[in-house]
């Protein structure tokens, strides 16, 4: 298996990261957690920015959205190239682009068994679990420096 060195990250708008991205989500979000088909594409798809994040060969193995407000979220890795660091370039190229943006913070909703992930990238919880489709979510931020 190559190394997360042959990884490039993209981040892109909708009409070019969904023919990408799309396989990959159905496969995590539906096929391997559950969640609702109908659910998986909604209204914040095309307001969004994608992280893309594809091997050398072209193979999609990570992908993440920024919304306009701050919020991150739909953050997938393929199953052979979890726990080797996607995830967090991933997430990093996110909240970096939020910073960017002048946004106040990161905001996410982190499933409950990825708390600790997150933690690691500087999110602090912000309430109670909650259900989003199915799964035990909590609020997380995380504060951005502000250039002033």
């Amino acid at each position: 298996m190559a190394e997360a060195a042959s990884v490039h990250l993209r981040l892109l708008p909708w009409r070019e990261a969904e023919l990408r991205v799309m396989p990959l989500r159905i496969a995590v979000f539906v096929g391997e957690q559950g969640v609702p088909p109908e659910m998986e594409l909604d209204e914040h798809d095309p307001q969004s920015l994608h992280a893309v994040c594809e091997t050398d060969d072209g193979r999609v193995i990570g992908t993440g959205r920024l919304l306009p407000d701050g919020h991150i979220g739909r953050l997938a890795v393929a199953r052979d190239w979890r726990g080797r660091g996607v995830g967090g370039r991933i997430l990093e190229a996110l909240v970096a682009e939020a910073g960017r943006r002048d946004l106040p913070e990161a905001v996410l909703h982190a499933q409950a068994h990825a708390q600790d992930f997150y933690r690691r990238h500087g999110f602090e919880p912000d309430g109670p679990l909650f259900d989003e489709a199915g799964i035990a979510h909590r609020l997380m931020r995380r504060p951005l420096l502000r250039l002033v």
